[in-house]
């Protein structure tokens, strides 16, 4: 048998795991994969689809996206310590998501006179060759490794897969030196790799017992409410939750979800502020979220009783956590549900329902009152470039359906999206989990690759559109005809760093002489910054919208065009800061 290229043995790994795509950004440390997938395509072999993003950012969310919609981790290929520096940012709100994705850098060459083939042949092999390439993501990854040979190539794929797709989810990275890639081998698994069955090991239930324990105490309690972010990760979750809260009386709230983790039209939905459902409250469930509410702020939360079930209880990457509870499950919500369900269930009688069914019925009241103030802050229209976040969102809820998914970066309007569009399909809300900002462009672009037949839209202030690298999301779109609708919501500046101050500093000299060093705009009297021109260069349909007389026409319009296969940019100028 001939000798192969480890690069043939690696992609042939790649397969083997059922990779679909190879998102990257690529370099000279990619040499031997570049002429393998060539020669694969002279062969008519498949391989997995490299799809080229012209920034790692956009490459490393693009793999998040994807893996959200699917459940299956996707590789993405970056040069050498330049791009693991770019997608590291990225690669830390993968972590946060709980996202698998498997980082793959390419190493500058070690040797420097031809001693094997792929030495160094070029300036830039001595200067990107860093001491310790994997320090930049190690915080942001749950193993990391450097190849020595492609005799392990496959071998160290699974190891790799097993630990990125493994409960709780998340990124891995492997480095592949040049001339590890170009080193012609035999076949070291010729009869096929022995360890195909090596793979993830996923939470479960729990023992019998401690679901009683918990039924039993959902069903003493007088106001119990349950507190979740990203429990709707699995869309079976969802349905599980719901039924638990309508059996058991439960107010369910979503604080910073990042996933849709209870139909928005259950009676059992009781908003967004945990503080709030607080308010006479005897027993907390806190349900996969990281940060159920803000301590500082919820003087009542150490006078509940709370049991917490998370695939992440313990927070591992978390260095410091506060959340106190008197049970702590680590397991599959969605498993852990329906086991409690169950019991519920087995343990109810006439007496239990009549009790919930008048607890759900008063939910009811409550749950009028809060759609009833959303609506009057949607009718308030706003002005001439200070159109109304809440007005703009109710127009664009008003004509979504309920299969489109909505990406939600726009920070400080966080609030007017989630009420104003409100979500109740699994898989059809989006909410920001990392700390990096500008994820939603690569994100949203991954998860209209998963789902081709549904309308994705991103919705995103103008300062985490910087971040995006807007240029290489639209290029992308346009290079993959991958059609996306972005709403940049322009109120010139970071909010949120105003905010901040102001919170700390309410009277200080930054707030009198109203100095926040966080507003975005252009030095020229009359000019206005047009983000929607960013998407024009690639091929998307791009309009500015002023006043809030015109909002309803302007997203129609985008909605045609995204129709139409291209993808739309609808700059909205809202209250600025």
């Amino acid at each position: 048998m001939s000798k192969q290229s480890a690069a043939h043995h690696f992609l042939e790994g790649l397969c083997d795991l059922g990779i679909d795509y190879i998102f990257g950004n690529l370099g000279t440390d990619h040499v031997s994969i570049i002429e393998e997938l060539a020669r694969w395509d002279q062969e008519g072999r498949a391989h997995p689809r490299v799809i080229l993003c012209p920034h790692e950012t956009v490459a490393v969310h693009m793999a998040g996206g994807y893996a959200l919609a699917t459940g299956r981790g996707q590789a993405v290929l970056v040069h050498v310590d330049a791009g693991t520096a770019n997608a590291s940012m990225a690669l830390g709100n993968l972590l946060r998501y709980r996202l698998p994705v498997m980082l793959l850098a390419g190493r500058a060459p070690y040797t420097m006179r031809g001693e094997l083939p792929g030495s160094r042949d070029a300036y830039v092999h001595f200067v990107q060759d860093p001491f310790d390439m994997a320090s930049i993501v190690r915080p942001f990854v749950k193993w990391e490794y450097s190849l020595p040979s492609g005799m392990v190539a496959k071998e160290a794929l699974r190891r790799g897969h097993a630990f990125m797709q493994s409960d709780p989810q998340g990124p891995v990275y492997m480095m592949l030196p040049r001339e590890t890639l170009a080193e012609m081998i035999d076949d070291p698994h010729p009869g096929g790799f022995p360890e195909k069955k090596y793979g993830p090991v996923r939470r479960g239930g729990i023992e019998p017992a401690r679901a009683e324990a918990i039924a039993e105490a959902l069903m003493a309690a007088e106001n119990p409410v349950a507190i979740t972010a990203y429990l709707g990760r699995k869309p079976e979750a969802v349905a599980l939750l719901d039924a638990l809260a309508r059996e058991g009386g439960i107010r369910v709230v979503e604080y910073n979800a990042l996933d849709l983790c209870i139909p928005h039209d259950s009676p059992c939905f009781a908003g967004f502020d945990p503080v709030s459902a607080m308010e006479g409250a005897d027993l907390g469930l806190l349900l996969d979220v990281d940060v159920p509410f803000l301590p500082k702020f919820a003087p009542r939360a150490s006078a509940m009783r709370w049991i917490q079930i998370d695939i992440d209880p313990l927070k591992v990457d978390f260095p410091m956590w506060g959340f106190a509870a008197d049970m702590r499950v680590e397991g599959d919500c969605a498993i852990v549900l329906g086991q409690v369900l169950e019991a519920v269930r087995a343990r109810t009688d006439d007496a239990h329902r009549r009790r919930v069914a008048q607890r759900v019925a008063g939910f009811a009241k409550v749950n009028e009152a809060r759609r009833r103030q959303a609506q009057a802050k949607a009718a308030e229209l706003g002005g001439i470039d200070a159109i109304s976040p809440e007005y703009l969102c109710a127009c664009l809820g008003a004509k979504l359906a309920k299969d489109d998914i909505v990406l939600n970066e726009s920070i400080r309007n966080t609030l007017a999206v989630q009420e104003q569009i409100p979500r109740t399909q699994p898989g059809s809300y989006v909410g920001l989990g990392g700390a990096g900002l500008g994820y939603s462009g690569g994100m949203a672009l991954g998860i209209k690759l998963a789902h081709p037949d549904r309308r994705v839209v991103q919705i995103v202030g103008d300062g985490s559109f910087h971040f995006s690298t807007p240029d290489s999301v639209y290029a992308t779109a346009q290079q993959y005809e991958l059609p996306i609708f972005t709403i940049v919501l322009d109120n010139r500046g970071w909010q949120a760093v105003k905010s901040s101050v102001m919170r700390v500093y309410p009277g200080g000299a930054a707030a009198t002489s109203d100095m926040f060093l966080s507003r975005l705009e252009s030095g020229r009297q009359g000019e206005q910054r047009r983000f929607e021109e960013v998407g024009r260069a690639f091929g998307a349909y791009g309009e500015c919208v002023h006043a809030p007389q015109d909002v309803a026409d302007a997203i129609d319009r985008c909605l045609a065009a995204l129709a139409d296969g291209r993808s739309a940019v609808l700059t909205a100028r809202i209250p600025p800061l």
